[in-house]
């Protein structure tokens, strides 16, 4: 499972999925757009935008589904419920759950956090830093077995930034898959009111 809310898919979401296919060997990665999120502080993108971005965005990669879930959900949209309705639709499946690192640093904070990690293997996406060495996070001791590396090539890049550079009517057709840029500037979307 890769779960975030896409506000635009863009390179670094691509890249991360890719990698989980190659190294984890998967037989399908679901990609879940967020329905509700109870952590975001700013207003996402309008639903039906964000699910057609990912299915845009994923959409030529095999053993990829885009799962609608969360965001057919109502109430805040919570990981571990997810994880819980995916195991129950793939009895015996071995879970693994997709993050950055900013997210892993917050793990123990999210809604049964410690659940999360009992159902699935956490894989923690690793970004060189800039003088190539590894990101600093550390799983608790605990919980090591419970979390993978998952190698990723060094990206500067996030959604906030893309949003904001769309805000002011750059190109980032080099960092989003070519039909989510069309998407966007077609639907007018992150332009500045």
């Amino acid at each position: 499972m890769f779960g975030g809310s896409f506000d635009p898919p863009h390179a670094a979401h691509r890249a991360l999925a890719l990698s989980a296919l190659q190294h984890l060997e998967l037989d399908r990665l679901l990609i879940v757009p967020t329905g509700q999120a109870w952590h975001k502080k700013r207003t996402l993108s309008a639903s039906h935008h964000r699910l057609a971005m990912a299915r845009l965005g994923f959409a030529d990669l095999a053993r990829v589904a885009i799962d609608t879930r969360e965001i057919e959900r109502p109430g805040p949209s919570y990981t571990i419920d997810t994880l819980r309705e995916i195991a129950a639709d793939w009895p015996g499946a071995d879970l693994f759950l997709l993050i950055g690192e900013d997210q892993a640093r917050a793990w123990q904070q999210w809604h049964e956090g410690a659940q999360i990690a009992r159902l699935a293997t956490i894989c923690v996406a690793v970004r060189p830093t800039s003088s190539g060495e590894e990101g600093d996070f550390q799983a608790p001791q605990a919980w090591q077995q419970r979390f993978l590396r998952l190698p990723l090539a060094p990206m500067a890049l996030s959604a906030t930034e893309l949003r904001a550079r769309l805000g002011a009517h750059q190109n980032v057709s080099q960092l989003v898959p070519e039909p989510v840029a069309r998407y966007i500037e077609d639907h007018h979307l992150y332009q500045a009111t």
